[in-house]
């Protein structure tokens, strides 16, 4: 079997792209050879969970209703406003202060409906048209998954 030589400047490449994108990890396979470079995720989510645990628990008794009231239907909703990311979600701007929308709130294109903290950035997710807004589909503080709907504006 060959020795294995490790090309220092090709996986310090690596590190940096993952810096660059935000991106957890990159995996390259090369016939037998493999090289697999991380971030240590357990820096990503501690502190903005303990952040919001005081949000969370008083959102928690509004929002599971409308969490449960057809969750799956919202997909195919025309107003669904779908995750563009993994991340965490936050209704309000931070614990304590009132979430940026409700139930029944008229919102306009562009208003910040919600934020989602990925990679330690808080990126808004914006109203996509004017409306109401009819559903809200997360919890505060809880994970979600790409093309997940988080609410609906009718």
């Amino acid at each position: 079997m060959a020795k294995f030589e490790m090309d220092t400047e090709f996986i310090a490449k690596l590190a940096k792209l993952l810096e660059e994108t935000n991106l957890g990890e990159i995996e390259l396979a090369d016939g037998d050879r493999r090289i697999r470079v991380a971030r240590p995720a357990v820096n990503v989510t501690p502190a903005p969970m303990t952040m919001a645990a005081p949000v969370a628990a008083a959102a928690t008794v509004a929002v599971p209703a409308a969490a449960s009231a057809g969750g799956g239907d919202a997909a195919a909703h025309p107003g669904a406003v779908k995750s563009p990311m993994v991340g965490t979600a936050y209704l309000s701007p931070e614990p304590g202060k009132p979430v940026f929308v409700s139930v029944g709130d008229k919102v306009t294109v562009g208003q910040t409906l919600l934020i989602i903290e990925a990679m330690k950035t808080f990126n808004p997710i914006k109203a996509p048209k004017a409306g109401t807004v009819s559903k809200i589909l997360v919890e505060n503080g809880r994970p979600v998954e790409f093309g997940e709907p988080l609410m609906v504006v009718e």
